[in-house]
């Protein structure tokens, strides 16, 4: 899009590339806890897509588009990274449901029930359905408890970033996807459908929802508990 004068038209540029910026905030909240605001991250993602616009060259051999991917998934994760959004008592939370689970499994053979993770945890079902909205996201499985650090930062940047840093794509190693993709198939029929339309068709968990006929907030709830089992089978791998 150019001026009458043959320069960059940028107001028209912004217009266009709103709705990428709405794309990418709605799909990087899912991973997100709830104290972190979809319009934050907009707002965040439309600096980063105005600064986009005035350092795109042509000649640089990249689609706008892709470039302007990149440059606003890292103003989100920068803003994200200074908020220090994730907490350890968050992190604590996501490793007692993960732990549970997997007791569970070892001890009943079976993938256990949600009531069933409820008691393991010495809580009331509604108790622990409230847990797992509150740590929404944070379960996203990832490689950092397999071998590496403990670090916000490395987490930031290998699960919120451009799109080869996304975990299905660092799952490239076939012995890895080979076992998530079993994992998946364990999951309870509605956990299926839930990760089947939010990796597969990049749904929002709004889209989700009405797919379901239930509330964002139970799909939230489905999306951690679902994480919390892949990864509590994923240690071994």
């Amino acid at each position: 899009m150019y001026t009458a004068k043959g320069q960059l038209d940028q107001d028209a540029m912004l217009r266009q590339y709103v709705p990428l910026v709405r794309r990418l905030a709605h799909h990087m909240i899912a991973k997100l806890p709830p104290s972190v605001q979809v319009d934050d991250l907009i707002q965040v993602g439309m600096i980063g897509l105005a600064d986009a616009l005035t350092r795109y060259e042509v000649t640089q051999g990249v689609q706008f588009e892709t470039f302007a991917t990149q440059r606003i998934r890292g103003a989100m994760i920068d803003e994200l990274r200074e908020a220090d959004w994730m907490s350890r008592g968050s992190r604590k939370s996501q490793k007692d449901i993960e732990h549970a689970i997997q007791k569970l499994e070892h001890r009943l053979g079976r993938t256990p029930l949600e009531s069933e993770i409820a008691a393991e945890m010495s809580m009331p079902l509604a108790d622990y359905q409230s847990l797992l909205g509150r740590v929404r996201g944070t379960q996203l499985v990832y490689l950092e408890d397999m071998g590496s650090n403990d670090d916000e930062h490395d987490f930031l940047d290998r699960h919120l970033g451009d799109g080869s840093a996304d975990p299905v794509h660092q799952l490239g190693d076939q012995r890895m996807r080979a076992a998530l993709v079993a994992a998946i198939k364990t999951l309870p029929e509605r956990e299926q459908y839930i990760m089947s339309m939010y990796y597969e068709q990049d749904m929002n968990l709004k889209e989700i929802a009405a797919v379901l006929d239930v509330t964002e907030s139970r799909v939230c709830q489905l999306h951690s508990q679902s994480i919390a089992r892949l990864r509590a089978k994923m240690r071994g791998h």
